[in-house]
């Protein structure tokens, strides 16, 4: 079931950040027994190189990558460590 997540949050990243760099991790066997993973969501981690996120700051990238997540972050993520940097800041 996380591989079709992972899967899903890639597509949806891919498709809004067109990224440099992409690195997507199910984080959610360091979380079992957590009230949050009681629902079935997952807990990822994203790093993403990408030009979007110049001149962003870092909370308005993590609303960049909420917002291309959309529905998933209802439905599959139940939480999300995100990592976006511009090519220039690697």
């Amino acid at each position: 079931m996380n591989e079709t997540r992972i899967q899903l949050i890639r597509s949806r990243l891919d498709e809004a950040f067109s990224p440099e760099y992409m690195d997507v991790e199910d984080e959610s066997h360091l979380h079992e027994g957590h009230a949050g993973a009681r629902d079935g969501r997952g807990h990822f981690r994203v790093t993403l190189v990408s030009p979007a996120f110049a001149g962003q700051s870092r909370i308005q990238r993590h609303r960049m990558v909420f917002d291309a997540l959309g529905s998933l972050m209802q439905s599959d993520i139940h939480a999300l460590a995100v990592k976006a940097l511009a090519p220039d800041e690697v």
